[in-house]
Parts: structure tokens; C-alpha cells; sequence
């Protein structure tokens, strides 16, 4: 038998029961994908990471992430709490960075110190934008997220977009009319099937609080998730969208933001989102937050 050190870690903030719990399994070497899959339903977490050694020289930590139903290549507030826990495990001195073998690729993790503990900043995959739903789809998503087209943000439009894990992202004008969706999930589920995306990240400006420009709630139950506390994949494919369709501007090639999430769920966190790239498009997409340890245990197999 092998003992597997588990961890659950609050992701995108600093306080405990906030944020979006994930779970860490820090030695995961010898597991096989259905044990960690059992180990992802049981931690029932949105998304649980399981950190591997290194495959070959150009890279220095494997990290695989599974819902509780499926694995997903890559995930943001799981990515946080992995590398929270492996900075605390080893002790590193900050800033150090990390390259990291996920589905996405190897992609480049910041650990940097704020605030007296560990921030992370990673640097997502690549920026891919989708289609744009419209007739049949865009109908069967308002129906679903009981929207009315009146409470779409003009110069929004519904659109695919991908740093690495796509989302659908939606934009409305009110705040009120957000915390107060409860989609359909049944048609959502469907809805994915037919376009081939699995989240819904319904976003606004309309924010009361300085220096937050978005709040958003993420639907994802094709995978398992009914709703993401807090998603970190969900905000760098925003800021990339921000950047396309010209809603905010590259200021000598970056647009950062802080967006909110999970007030709905009363688990509200945060995440620093970075764009930087050239020509008012977006190249390259980087999130930032810290992180909290709730428990950790032991797992015998």
C-alpha cells in the first residue's frame, strides 16, 4: 500500500470556505486514471488535481485534473491549489517559476510571494475563439439560462472562446438578474453536446465595488459541475474576449482586470486576469490568485 497525501485547498482567495475548493493530491505517482477518478468523485470537489514527477527534461511537475465524472486538461482554480501546495511542501523561495506538463500543454506557473503567504500566477494555454451562437443555439441557451434578449450586453456577442478549456461566454447587463439564475440543466447538457463546448460563463460590469470590473457565475453540468464556485478558465478566455471585440483597450500590450465570482454560491473569490498582445488582439493570457489550505489527510491504496 501507498500512501497519498490529500489536501483540500481554497482557490482565489485567502479565506477559508471562500473561494473554489479543490482538491490536491501531491504525490499522486502510481495512481492510474481510475483510481484518481474515484478519488476526484469521492473529494467531490469541482475539479481535483494530481501532481506527477516530471516526464522528461523540459518541464519540472505533471499535473492531471479530474471532475468527478471525467477528466478535463486543464483547470485554473485547481492549478492555483496545486502549485499552493507544492510551495508549501518543498518551502520554495519566492518568485521562482515552474514548468508544468498539463492537457494543455506545458505552461509556465509563477510562484510569487504577497500578502505573507504564496500567490500564483499562470500563464494559460492558447487563445482560441469559437463561434458565435446565434438562431437555434443562442435560442436554446436563453431558454435554458431563462434569459430575455433584453438582458444581453449590446456588443457581446454569445461566443466560444478558449485559453486551453473553452467556455461560452455570455454578457448581461444586470447584477440583480445574475445571482438570480437557475438554469435549466437538463437543456444545458444538451446544449454542450450539440456545440461541442461544456461551460457557460455568464458575466457583468455591472459591479458596485472599486476596482472589480466583472462578476460572473460558470455552469458546467456535462461534466459534472452544476456550478464553479470561482473559475480561473473561465476569466482568462473573458479577458481575451474583452481585448477581441474591442470593449477595453491594450495599454502598451496588457489589459489587466480583477473579476469576481461565487457570491451566489456565498463563496465569493477572486481573480487578476493579464492580456497581453499587440495590435489590439490578444496573444497571451495569464490568471493570478492565492490560495488557503482547509485540510489535509491521507489516502491508503
Amino acid at each position: 500500500m501507498k500512501h497519498y497525501r490529500l489536501y483540500q485547498v481554497d482557490a482565489f482567495t485567502q479565506q477559508k470556505f471562500r473561494g473554489n475548493p479543490a482538491g490536491v493530491v501531491s504525490n499522486a505517482e502510481g495512481l492510474n486514471s481510475a483510481q484518481m477518478q474515484a478519488i476526484a468523485r469521492e473529494v467531490n470537489c469541482s475539479e481535483t488535481a494530481f501532481i506527477f514527477p516530471p516526464q522528461g527534461p523540459d518541464h519540472e511537475a505533471h499535473i492531471r485534473y479530474f471532475t468527478p465524472v471525467t477528466e478535463v486538461p486543464i483547470c485554473g482554480h485547481a492549478t492555483i491549489a496545486a502549485h499552493y501546495v507544492r510551495a508549501r511542501e518543498l518551502g520554495l523561495a519566492a518568485p521562482i517559476c515552474i514548468s508544468t506538463l498539463t492537457g494543455a500543454g506545458i505552461l509556465p506557473i509563477e510562484v510569487i510571494w504577497e500578502n505573507d503567504d504564496y500567490k500564483i500566477l499562470m500563464t494559460q494555454g492558447k487563445v482560441e475563439f469559437g463561434k458565435i451562437l446565434q438562431g437555434n443555439e443562442q435560442e436554446k441557451l436563453l431558454q435554458a439560462l431563462k434569459l430575455r434578449r433584453e438582458m444581453l450586453l449590446e456588443h457581446c456577442p454569445i461566443q466560444i472562446v478558449s485559453t486551453g478549456h473553452s467556455k461560452v461566454l455570455v454578457g448581461i447587463t444586470s447584477k440583480s438578474v445574475l445571482n438570480q439564475l437557475a438554469p435549466d440543466m437538463e437543456v444545458l447538457r444538451m446544449l454542450s453536446r450539440q456545440i461541442g463546448c461544456n461551460g457557460y460563463f455568464v458575466f457583468t460590469f455591472d459591479s458596485d465595488v472599486p476596482g472589480i470590473l466583472t462578476w460572473g457565475r460558470m455552469f458546467a453540468p456535462a461534466i459534472g459541475i452544476l456550478e464553479d464556485p470561482v473559475t480561473g478558465n473561465a476569466h482568462g478566455p473573458l479577458g481575451a474576449y474583452l481585448v477581441h471585440h474591442q470593449l477595453f483597450p491594450l495599454q502598451k500590450g496588457l489589459f489587466s482586470f480583477v473579476g469576481r465570482q461565487g457570491e451566489a454560491l456565498q463563496r465569493t473569490g477572486q481573480v487578476e486576469v493579464f492580456v497581453h498582445g499587440h495590435d489590439e488582439e490578444p496573444e497571451l493570457v495569464q490568471v493570478a490568485g492565492q490560495a488557503v489550505t482547509v485540510f489535509q489527510t491521507e489516502i491508503s491504496l
